[in-house]
């Protein structure tokens, strides 16, 4: 089993910045990619950024520009540090890890959800 802990988020004012931590620790032989996710009420969870094992990025067009993924595979740890924060971008944001496991099977995590909420 893996267990991911998220951190960082909170209150911020427009334009203000925060920065998201998840930390997967417990059966890891090696982590593949890892993603944040966000999700408002009522609407689907949608990708915000992605980051594969290669360090290959993607973002949605909502943030491109403003948020910026990154991975510490040492510490088995991924970030989104998000600047220039908007009314919309607040949401729950979940941290995804998809984890090989001894043999080599892609497994899917999902962090808990840590709210971000964004004031004009």
């Amino acid at each position: 089993q893996v267990q991911l802990m998220e951190s960082g988020g909170g209150l911020v004012q427009a334009g203000g910045s925060l920065r998201l931590s998840c930390a997967a620790s417990g059966s890891i032989f090696r982590i593949n990619a890892m993603a944040w996710y966000r999700q408002t009420p009522g609407k689907q969870r949608e990708l915000v950024a992605k980051i594969t094992s290669g360090r290959s990025t993607n973002y949605a067009d909502s943030v491109k520009g403003r948020f910026t993924i990154s991975r510490d595979n040492a510490k088995n740890t991924v970030y989104l540090q998000m600047n220039s924060l908007k009314p919309e971008d607040t949401a729950v944001y979940y941290c995804y890890v998809a984890v090989f496991d001894n043999s080599l099977r892609v497994v899917d995590y999902w962090g808990q959800g840590t709210q971000v909420t964004v004031s004009s």
